[in-house]
């Protein structure tokens, strides 16, 4: 056997233990009227021209933009921050931060009122430090994941037809 190759597969296979084992994921549920886009902007549109973004973050390929007049909210819900991803000029995700078991599970409660109910058969109801929800559509996926020790949480909105959101560099656990 290879020694170079058996180390980085031992790693690897250390990290997938890891992350399997402080995280409890439900199984996708499928997104009810898939909106392609985020709260009437289809993905693909350019942010840069719409008066109510400002740009926040260049990084070439990547622009991130805020709402400038609005404090930031996921409906009616008070959250942290949203921000909002174009790669190469084109909306591909949102990303809303939040704190709070109260906010967690307004936010929870939204979520399924606009895109499904979670699938609550025994075995599917996510349990443990960290958790998470995930809704797919054909065009939009919804992922939530919410860590109860830090009480913090997170949701990408994501297109799933812009094939530049595969290799933006960026991670589902980062908060």
């Amino acid at each position: 056997m290879n020694a170079g190759f058996c180390k980085p597969t031992i790693l690897l296979a250390a990290v997938i233990f890891c992350v399997l084992h402080t995280a409890t994921p439900s199984l996708a549920v499928p997104l009810v009227n898939d909106p392609n886009g985020f709260e009437d902007i289809p993905w693909g549109t350019s942010l840069a021209e719409m008066e109510q973004f400002a740009r926040v973050e260049d990084a070439g390929r990547l622009e991130i933009y805020e709402q400038t007049k609005q404090a930031p909210a996921l409906g009616t819900i008070p959250i942290d921050s949203i921000r909002f991803t174009t790669f190469e000029k084109k909306f591909g995700r949102v990303t809303v931060r939040y704190s709070g078991s109260e906010t967690h599970e307004r936010a929870l409660t939204y979520l399924q009122s606009k895109y499904g109910p979670l699938d609550r058969t025994p075995g599917q109801i996510t349990v443990g430090p960290v958790k998470v929800y995930v809704w797919h559509g054909f065009h939009t996926e919804v992922a939530l994941r919410f860590e109860t020790g830090t009480d913090r949480g997170i949701i990408f909105f994501e297109s799933l037809t812009l094939p530049e959101k595969l290799s933006d560099g960026t991670s589902a656990t980062v908060f």
